[in-house]
């Protein structure tokens, strides 16, 4: 038998396993209602504008009725970051590449529903009931492939960087293109030809000749899902060769 450990609160309260307290009048919240509250906070305004006491607001509520079921903002965001993601769709046929393709575009669909869960730190591994579902359904995947279980682990978490660095990414670039579209357009492709010197950057100077940025605008929602198709295919083609040399 396994020796059980007492759960840390912020996973006790993930999964539902962390009591109320009972003291005074009978709870009119659930920690569900708190986070889909936080959840709508954050889809109209953005994460900035969640606090606890303009959650309560939302909610009609006083904020210490919030405390009696969430002891902070880091405890918010944790439940928000799980609960924002809807189940994951079933895998398709067609083998371990069609099953992580869907999976990987559509973490990547859910996240851009929510363009605020790019600001919510990375805390650790995933942990949550809906983030664990994710993992487990990416794990499937790779079920018929020679791949021993710390193997399908390092591919799945691989995938996961990859789709995070490109939502984190979006997010920033997105913003900035907001504040700033003069930035991302034909401006930066004559910067660079000012400043790069192709003797000292060779490389970069034979893209700037070959005219790569030189377009309207550089930030464009159809290049970024293009480029993020390109680089997943790369990433897949990398695991189908990896598994060639251990099949």
């Amino acid at each position: 038998m396994t020796e059980e450990h007492e759960l840390p609160a912020e996973i006790a309260l993930l999964w539902g396993l962390r009591e109320t307290p009972r003291r005074g009048r009978k709870p009119t919240l659930s920690v569900s209602e708190i986070t889909r509250a936080a959840i709508e906070v954050a889809d109209a305004e953005g994460l900035a504008a969640v606090s606890m006491a303009r959650v309560a607001q939302q909610l009609g509520n006083s904020t210490m009725a919030l405390y009696r079921h969430v002891k902070s903002k880091d405890e918010l965001l944790t439940l928000m970051s799980d609960a924002a993601f809807e189940d994951p769709p079933p895998m398709p046929p067609g083998g371990w590449r069609a099953g992580l393709t869907l999976w990987a575009t559509s973490v990547l669909a859910r996240f851009r529903r929510h363009p605020w869960y790019a600001r919510i730190p990375l805390s650790g591994p995933p942990i949550g009931p809906r983030n664990l579902t994710w993992f487990d359904r990416a794990l499937g995947a790779l079920s018929d492939t020679p791949l021993n279980e710390e193997e399908k682990v390092g591919v799945v978490m691989g995938l996961l960087t990859l789709v995070h660095g490109e939502m984190r990414m979006t997010a920033e670039l997105a913003e900035g293109f907001r504040v700033n579209p003069e930035a991302f357009g034909p401006a930066y492709a004559r910067a660079l030809r000012q400043v790069v010197d192709p003797r000292r950057l060779p490389a970069l100077g034979r893209v700037v000749e070959a005219g790569v940025f030189d377009h309207d605008h550089l930030f464009d929602e159809r290049d970024v899902e293009a480029d993020f198709r390109f680089g997943l295919d790369l990433y897949l083609d990398g695991v189908a060769a990896y598994l060639a040399r251990r099949g």
